[in-house]
């Protein structure tokens, strides 16, 4: 056993308990240096700074540097509150290096991130081209994927349209009653202190003059669902009016009726069923007076089997369409975050909030971002496929010299398509559609079923060879994840596109959006992005690669 020669002295009035140089707080190699160095001289924050007007009336404010840097590291450890990070800055050494002593209040913090929010979302693309110049973002195989995270609104404050017309009148109901009652207690009060008969330099109270945010969500929400509602039912009139006039052309058309045309198509389909009865009792007729053969006789037009199925038709076109009006009168918007809406989660239940997607790379890094409020992953399949194409030739352009010496700077060289740069794109059945699978584009592979289903598939019943060339695109995609080489390339999809996630939410805490609105939510998904790059970034400077020189 161990015996200590006695105990430490505990002197809490010691004046200088942390060395006085603040560079001796930390040693050089802690990464908050590092995280400085990048954001000093590797970032352009000129946006932050023209946000921000200085020379006025009032206190000096705090350097938009040092306020990004803080909101970078704070989210790189898992800290996004205000007031977490204020407290943080009196707390926390590497947190006290940064702000340099001199701790912002939560509320600075707070505005700084509200006000910024756009220049916060360009900052990805700044990180994105710092770690291609230093030789990340591996393009030979690249995954999108989809995550859903929960928004700054809770789904009880979810409204049906007729719910938000009453909650409009209520609230309009409750400022009338809060203004009556104020201005009868203003009158009792000017009454003891001017005298009855005085009128008194009374005002109107500034929190009934100015609405509240509520009654503002609420209106909001209601103009959404109409113009959702506009929308909707111009496309389909569109459609309907299409299909109809295909019809009345004598054309046969085929595959599934369009929403809108179903009863009209059914009407016009009874109307030729009853035509084309009555014109066979019509012939029979005119055959037994002339004197002809009776022959069959033919049923009554409503006896009749088509017109029968026909009629049946129409009463099931009729029964939808009513069940669709009563459905899109059930169509909910938050009140509180009106943009958000309830997401199906893959184990069950419901989750207010967006869409997040990211596509990453296989070393990690995220190469595009995209938020939405669509619950299917398919929607989003053009749109974040063009953007990993633009990240590409980015990642490209960074890492080479366009104007090599000897080439004319007036014709530099073009840059490479995007499916010269990128071998291959995974994604999981939710991005599965024929559009998805044979839009232009790098190569992909997409799961057309669950990734058990397909190992044991391309276990049970291997093949080789190209698939047939009449193939349906499913099909073919079905056969190709069947071969050694696609199977062993898909597995790939899952370590790549399902990590960056694990560690948004079970690292950094990236549960639930701190802002509201969809613009909002995109920046901070964006700078999540950064923030995340950023910290790939660090890893990689720690083998020794020395961050780039600026120019």
């Amino acid at each position: 056993m161990l015996v200590a020669k006695g105990y430490r002295p505990v002197n809490r009035d010691q004046q200088f308990l942390l060395p006085p140089d603040m560079r001796e707080w930390v040693p050089p190699t802690h990464p908050v240096w590092t995280v400085i160095e990048i954001v000093d001289t590797h970032l352009d924050t000129s946006a932050f700074h023209d946000s921000r007007r200085t020379g006025g009336a009032g206190r000096a404010g705090y350097d938009p540097d040092m306020l990004v840097t803080l909101l970078v590291w704070s989210w790189s450890r898992g800290v996004r509150s205000s007031r977490q990070i204020e407290r943080a800055c009196s707390e926390v050494v590497s947190y006290r290096v940064i702000c340099a002593g001199d701790a912002p209040d939560h509320v600075t913090i707070s505005r700084f991130r509200k006000d910024n929010h756009t220049a916060c979302e360009a900052l990805f693309t700044q990180v994105l081209i710092l770690a291609a110049r230093l030789g990340l973002g591996r393009l030979e195989t690249i995954a999108l994927d989809g995550v859903k995270i929960a928004s700054n609104a809770s789904k009880d404050a979810n409204r049906t349209e007729d719910g938000l017309r009453r909650a409009a009148e209520a609230e309009a109901a409750r400022i009338a009653a809060a203004a009556a009652a104020a201005h009868a207690a203003t009158d009792d009060a000017e009454d003891d202190l001017y005298g009855e008969d005085d009128p008194g330099p009374g005002q109107v109270p500034a929190e009934l003059a100015d609405p509240t945010t509520r009654s503002a969500r609420i209106a909001e929400a209601l103009a959404q669902l109409d113009a959702q509602k506009q929308a909707e039912q111009s496309e389909r009139d569109g459609k309907a009016q299409d299909y109809l006039a295909r019809l009345d052309a004598g054309e046969t058309v085929m595959g599934r009726v369009p929403v809108g045309a179903e009863v009209a198509a059914a009407e016009r389909r009874l109307a030729e069923a009853v035509a084309a009865q009555q014109a066979v009792i019509e012939r029979f007729r005119g055959r037994t007076a002339s004197g002809g053969g009776g022959g069959f006789v033919p049923k009554p037009v409503d006896e009749h089997h088509l017109v029968r199925r026909r009629r049946t038709e129409l009463d099931t076109a009729l029964r939808k369409q009513g069940e669709r009006t009563a459905a899109a009168g059930q169509r909910r918007r938050n009140i509180t975050d009106p943009d958000s809406r309830l997401q199906p989660l893959r184990g069950g239940g419901w989750l207010q909030g967006y869409n997040c997607q990211a596509f990453t790379s296989a070393d990690g890094l995220i190469l595009a971002t995209g938020v939405g409020t669509g619950p299917v992953d398919y929607d989003y399949f053009p749109d974040m496929v063009d953007k990993a194409g633009k990240a590409a030739q980015l990642i490209d352009t960074s890492r080479r010299d366009t104007n090599p010496v000897g080439a004319d700077p007036a014709r530099p060289a073009p840059a490479p398509a995007p499916e010269e740069l990128i071998g291959v794109m995974l994604f999981d059945a939710g991005y599965c559609s024929r559009a998805n699978l044979t839009s232009p584009g790098p190569d992909r592979l997409i799961a057309t079923g669950k990734s058990h289903h397909l190992e044991a598939a391309a276990a049970a019943d291997p093949v080789t060879g190209p698939p047939p060339p009449q193939a349906d695109p499913i099909q073919a995609m079905t056969r190709r994840l069947r071969t050694e080489a696609g199977i062993a390339t898909y597995r790939k999809r899952s370590p790549i596109a399902e990590t960056v996630f694990g560690h948004a939410k079970h690292n950094l805490g990236f549960r639930r959006f701190t802002s509201r609105g969809l613009d909002r939510a995109r920046s901070e998904w964006a700078f999540h992005a950064a923030v995340h790059n950023l910290g790939k970034i660090l890893t990689h400077l720690t083998a020794g690669t020395p961050l780039p020189a600026t120019s």
